[in-house]
């Protein structure tokens, strides 16, 4: 323990596994180096296969780059802790390296909600207005869009560590899970957590949730002009480029609302539940994403066939 007066800072939290599980974490270490080496190769192969091929240079894929990216972090945050704690049990993390976490962890799914949002705007914009979709989002706008996700994400949470350290700390330093969340830190405290309750929920709420809500709004709209149109297999084509995203927006969306309730009010919960859903949230969308894209996408999929063959050849 740090002292200072009446103030009390641990100098590190201690991180949880899977709990009543803690023997077979050397076996259960197995699927999750599965789904971390396919969030690792996959959008890797994505970002690749973007980048070689000059047909996928329009703003639905540009898009795609920017949640590849985006997965690649989550991935690559959580994973050294999740597979220290599961091979070495390395359970300690100081505290200014938990914050730094905690701080990375949500600025990405914030940015990843983000880009799921401009996502769909894109296809509104393909499937309504598709002779403007060029000239609406040319190449200088979706790097316009792409520096304001980052940095709303950057701006809206860069209160939360400083928030944080202003709390006293007494009694258990251990967390819910494998890596550092607001919920489960601000839990940990024994001073007033009001203001930081107040501003995770303001924030949450004006940024994942207005994400959600307009994802909401741009389907609604596009399934109103799906339905104007004059055959089934137009309807059908248009909805067709639309199911990987929504396949996205249900692996990423439904985990993190369950997760933040379980956080806020789900206090009978099992633990078990509880961190199923944390790593639900965290590993299974960077792991899936790469893989919906790469067979609901046919371009993706003709240019990753292309690539495989011009390497075999």
């Amino acid at each position: 323990w740090e002292f200072n007066g009446s103030f009390y800072q641990p100098s590190a939290f201690l991180m949880m596994g899977i709990p009543g599980l803690e023997a077979l974490h050397p076996w259960i270490s197995i699927p999750f180096c599965a789904l971390y080496l396919t969030a690792l190769v996959g959008n890797c192969v994505i970002l690749f296969i973007i980048r070689r091929t000059p047909s996928l240079h329009e703003p639905m894929y540009y898009f795609l780059s920017m949640l590849a990216v985006t997965d690649l972090g989550l991935a690559l945050c959580t994973l050294p802790t999740t597979l220290g704690l599961f091979w070495f049990n390395v359970r300690r993390i100081g505290f200014d390296a938990c914050l730094a976490q905690m701080y990375f962890i949500h600025i990405l799914s914030f940015i990843e909600s983000s880009v799921l949002l401009a996502m769909a705007f894109d296809r509104f914009i393909a499937i309504s207005h598709p002779l403007r979709h060029p000239s609406i989002l040319t190449k200088t706008t979706v790097l316009k869009i792409g520096l304001a996700i980052v940095l709303r994400g950057m701006v809206s949470l860069l209160p939360i560590p400083f928030l944080l350290k202003r709390l006293t700390y007494c009694g258990k330093t251990e967390l819910s899970h494998s890596f550092c969340f607001h919920p489960d830190i601000m839990n940990l405290a024994c001073a007033d957590i009001k203001v930081n309750v107040f501003y995770g929920m303001i924030i949450l709420l004006s940024t994942v949730g207005m994400d959600f809500i307009f994802i909401v709004l741009s389907y609604i709209l596009i399934i109103r002009t799906v339905v104007s149109l004059t055959t089934r297999e137009e309807c059908l084509k248009a909805l067709n480029t639309c199911v990987s995203h929504i396949c996205a927006v249900l692996v990423f969306f439904i985990p993190m609302i369950g997760l933040s309730m379980i956080h806020r009010f789900g206090k009978n919960v099992p633990p078990l539940v509880n961190t199923l859903v944390a790593y639900t949230y965290l590993i299974i969308p960077p792991a899936l994403n790469p893989v919906i894209y790469s067979i609901k996408s046919t371009h993706i999929r003709e240019a990753l066939l292309r690539a495989l063959r011009r390497k075999r050849a």
